[in-house]
């Protein structure tokens, strides 16, 4: 079954255990707490809609729904407990703290029961469909879709090891080779080409896990191996050194897994990558109706300050190395490319009168609150860049192509230190600071930069 599917139901039996929960304890609180007579009202009605919605989108900002098909029980168990003691909680200060009761402990007893009853009765709901993944995963070719990467005698005394853990949820299609190929190895397992194929296979293979098996000699061609698999949604994992191990570095969720080391592409918590989505959406969308009234001022000054469409749409590359089109007022006259991509300057006369205003505020960028909607874009993450440049710019830093791991933003760090970039040079110092970005990702970060895009916006000092 696709994760899509098991996400459903994962949403479902929330729903459903959430549902049944809140009957039980309004009849609880009625008759025990209250002590009246259970009476089907409009508060009850109220509640059983609002409640299991709520509780619905506090999982959603926890992260429960992101990676459906990795789930395993103890994680569940987790998961469960702490999203359990924060909804009960909110929901005794919204809801329960004006309860008629007789004696304060009644209020105690009524969070308690709460707790207890949705717990039990949502973890039972899970433990019971986690299993079934779990299953369903260590069948027979119904693991994630694993690639190795080498072709040595490390490499097969990697797989050798995975092969014989009982119901490993590896499932191998074949491996990369970076030099010779062992023979024994290629009798287990096709092989698929050189390193320069690695993006074919992934896309052609649907890799979902990449592990990395090096010999000692060829450590040093790592950073160009994951430069190549930058930019797809898959997890990468290499066998550590004894360095890593005694460092710390190695995190072990298996008993008996093999010893592998996850590279953390993107180090934002699961739970702050769904609520920044959460974010992204909600802001977007209150952004598009508030500025409705200032984007029919723009548009009838773009219309009559020069000749051309009110919106400009052009090609980026965003997360996972794909196009799409982002949209941006136009700030340059018509036909500015007809010599081929050019980056803008500072005093670039292509640039119109009102678009050199919109570009010191960065109001040209609003209209990319849609791109965010469609799910192409952040409210802050690296600025997507034209595939001309791109290429020219991984040519002097493979790194570059890390960017794509994560959506693109309509505002960046790079973006706030240095604005438009003039040439490759500045390209590349800017995306220093988005590298930087992407591997301290936060909350607190994405909030520190929209206050400065702000006072940007406000001071009208865009570069």
């Amino acid at each position: 079954m696709k994760s899509k599917n098991w996400r459903i139901l994962y949403v479902f039996s929330d729903w459903i255990s959430a549902f049944i929960t809140w009957f039980l304890f309004y009849y609880f609180r009625k008759t025990w707490i209250e002590n009246v007579s259970f009476d089907i009202d409009r508060s009850f009605y109220i509640g059983i809609v609002v409640v299991p919605i709520a509780w619905l989108l506090l999982y959603y900002l926890q992260g429960t729904y992101l990676e459906i098909r990795r789930m395993y029980r103890l994680k569940a168990i987790s998961l469960t407990l702490s999203a359990t003691i924060i909804g009960s909680i909110f929901i005794f200060f919204i809801l329960l703290l004006d309860d008629n009761v007789n004696a304060y402990t009644k209020y105690y007893q009524s969070v308690g029961i709460l707790f207890l009853l949705h717990f039990f009765s949502t973890l039972t709901f899970r433990l019971i469909l986690t299993t079934i993944i779990l299953r369903e995963i260590k069948k027979i070719n119904n693991g994630f879709k694993t690639l190795l990467v080498g072709g040595s005698q490390k490499a097969l005394t990697l797989h050798k090891e995975i092969s014989s853990i009982p119901n490993s949820v590896y499932n191998f299609v074949g491996f990369i080779s970076l030099n010779g190929v062992d023979q024994h190895l290629s009798e287990k397992l096709p092989h698929l080409g050189k390193l320069d194929k690695i993006q074919w296979v992934i896309r052609e293979k649907k890799i979902e896990e990449i592990i990395i098996a090096l010999e000692s000699s060829e450590h040093n061609k790592l950073k160009r191996i994951i430069s190549k698999i930058s930019g797809v949604n898959i997890k990468i994992k290499i066998l550590p050194d004894m360095f890593d191990i005694l460092s710390g570095s190695v995190r072990m969720t298996s008993i008996f897994g093999a010893l592998l080391l996850e590279i953390n592409q993107g180090n934002m918590p699961i739970w702050q990558q769904a609520s920044k989505r959460f974010i992204d959406i909600f802001v977007s969308i209150f952004a598009l109706i508030g500025c409705m009234p200032l984007f029919f001022i723009i548009a009838i000054l773009i219309k009559f300050s020069s000749k051309g469409p009110i919106l400009f749409l052009q090609n980026r590359i965003g997360i996972g190395g794909k196009e799409f089109k982002i949209i941006k007022f136009r700030t340059m006259h018509l036909n500015s490319e007809n010599n081929g991509p050019q980056l803008s300057s500072e005093n670039d006369p292509r640039i119109t009168k009102i678009g050199r205003f919109l570009r010191k505020t960065r109001i040209d960028e609003f209209p990319q609150f849609i791109n965010v909607i469609i799910g192409e874009m952040s409210l802050v993450g690296p600025r997507p860049e034209r595939k001309f440049y791109m290429t020219q710019i991984a040519e002097i830093e493979p790194q570059f192509l890390h960017l794509t791991n994560v959506r693109p933003g309509i505002t960046s760090w790079g973006q706030v230190k240095f604005g438009y970039a003039e040439n490759i040079e500045e390209m590349l110092r800017r995306m220093k600071y988005d590298l930087l970005y992407m591997k301290n990702r936060s909350l607190a970060l994405d909030f520190k930069i929209l206050f400065y895009t702000a006072l940007t916006i406000i001071k009208a000092k865009g570069k």
